[in-house]
């Protein structure tokens, strides 16, 4: 077992340095959505829905849209993981054909349907087959930089796609909350950095409370839900174990009901908890926590800090990320590498 005080041995652990791509995300934040501000964009008038094209952590920056702007958008919008584009979508959507490495599979069948159908297109992207076939077809590109895993790109990817709607004119003017999720992201770097002592870190804490337990995430619908996944997706791929994620009050209505011994006693229950959560729903919580207890699960509480949706979700997301990588560092697992996928999509390419 890794002492998460040992400097030196985190970083033996961790030769790729997925903690200091986890530390940068609030410069990440920040070029990104200044980069993206300063394009040159067609504007998006008449555009009547938004559908966002993506799958791992290139869908994720759909998410965060959907889930803090949907009150202050004007058309819908619809995150789609998968190679299927939606029939609504056509000369009136804008679709953001959302791919890191620029090579997913899905997404590229998907933004090939969309340019048959007319759709009006954003690619964002670090290059790859995306960028170079949006180029081809003059489908503006926002670039952002390559050499990160999908994951660890959330900063770059989300940041630019709120700065390009920004710019096409979808969004309302977002400097003051990117000013100050900026902020609270640095300052929850310095609490929960590889630097900062178990004592003091809740990060790190997490992470010996899991253990050897199934993590098992709880959000209230809306942002808390979308870090509660977030959260698992890390867990699975940082910490390289299983992990489940739960929205309320739909969590209420069917997992509750399998919170009995002895599978409680084999899990811990985070829950993403947030000031702006809807009352009705963050009412139930500590009913359900004590369902859940009497299951013998250990309970854990992680709050988003900050006044706006945007800095409460991205802090939950940061706290998760190094919450996730302690759990694979502290069982001597490099949180890097996806041997699984990396074998998946070398098996479905030569089939």
């Amino acid at each position: 077992m890794i002492d998460l005080d040992d400097v030196a041995a985190l970083r033996a652990t961790d030769p790729s340095d997925m903690l200091g791509a986890i530390a940068a995300l609030p410069r990440h934040c920040r070029e990104a959505y200044d980069d993206a501000r300063a394009l040159t964009l067609p504007s998006a008038d008449g555009v009547t829905a938004v559908t966002f094209l993506g799958m791992g952590g290139s869908a994720v920056a759909g998410d965060v849209l959907r889930s803090v702007f949907r009150e202050r958008l004007g058309v819908p919008v619809d995150v789609n993981r998968s190679p299927a584009l939606p029939a609504y979508c056509g000369p009136h959507t804008l679709v953001v054909a959302s791919s890191y490495s620029g090579n997913t599979s899905e997404t590229l069948t998907a933004f090939r349907e969309a340019i048959a159908r007319g759709c009006r297109i954003l690619a964002i992207t670090s290059g790859g087959s995306l960028a170079e076939e949006a180029g081809a077809a003059g489908i503006p590109v926002v670039p952002v930089p390559g050499g990160f895993q999908p994951r660890a790109a959330l900063g770059h990817l989300g940041f630019a796609s709120l700065g390009a709607l920004e710019t096409v004119g979808l969004l309302p003017n977002l400097a003051g909350d990117v000013d100050e999720t900026v902020a609270e992201l640095t300052r929850l770097v310095g609490l929960l950095g590889p630097a900062s002592p178990l004592s003091g870190n809740p990060a790190k804490q997490l992470a010996g409370l899991i253990g050897d337990r199934i993590p098992v995430i709880w959000g209230a619908e809306g942002i808390g839900a979308v870090a509660a996944m977030r959260w698992k997706c890390q867990m699975n791929e940082n910490g390289k174990v299983p992990a489940f994620a739960a929205s309320m009050s739909e969590l209420d209505h069917n997992e509750v009901v399998g919170w009995t011994r002895p599978y409680g006693e084999r899990c811990t229950l985070i829950a993403l908890r947030h000031d702006g959560e809807h009352q009705e729903l963050a009412a139930r919580f500590t009913l359900s926590y004590d369902i859940a207890r009497d299951a013998g699960v250990a309970i854990e509480e992680v709050h988003g800090t900050g006044t706006s949706s945007l800095t409460r979700l991205m802090a939950l997301v940061v706290a998760g990320d190094f919450a996730s990588a302690y759990v694979g560092i502290r069982r001597g697992v490099d949180p890097t590498p996806v041997v699984v996928i990396e074998r998946l999509k070398a098996s479905l390419a030569g089939s």
